[in-house]
């Protein structure tokens, strides 16, 4: 499974590559959703990730680059990662692609980049407050 860091995810969406054609941040964070989100996401949570998965991939068939990430990429975004991939190989659908996971998630990614609206959207600092600190 590859990893990718926020630096490199803000990288991504700071050059010139396109969201949703050329790339796109699927998060897969359940309830804890709320407090923000990396700009342009796409949230399917993970209770009901296999339930969607089929249309995930028929949706992402033409984009090369689908990176998931939960708050810290522990467990549901990387099983969700290889659900997904299994999932697009055994429909051998689409351009070749690549699958990531966000190191670390979406917990240090809005660390970094809080402030920063071209990366990060809805950022509530009393929900991180409460939650995390």
């Amino acid at each position: 499974m590859k990893y990718i860091t926020s630096d490199e995810l803000a990288d991504i969406m700071r050059s010139n590559k396109v969201p949703k054609r050329d790339y796109l941040v699927v998060d897969v964070r359940d309830e804890d959703y709320a407090g923000g989100n990396i700009k342009g996401s796409l949230n399917q949570p993970s209770g009901e990730f296999l339930m969607n998965v089929n249309g995930l991939v028929d949706q992402t068939k033409d984009v090369p680059l689908v990176i998931f990430h939960c708050a810290l990429s522990q467990v549901r975004g990387p099983k969700a990662a290889r659900i997904y991939e299994e999932t697009r190989k055994n429909l051998k659908s689409g351009v070749p692609h690549e699958v990531a996971v966000l190191r670390d998630g979406f917990t240090l990614f809005q660390t970094k980049f809080k402030d920063d609206p071209t990366l990060v959207e809805n950022w509530d600092k009393d929900v991180w407050a409460s939650e995390w600190s």
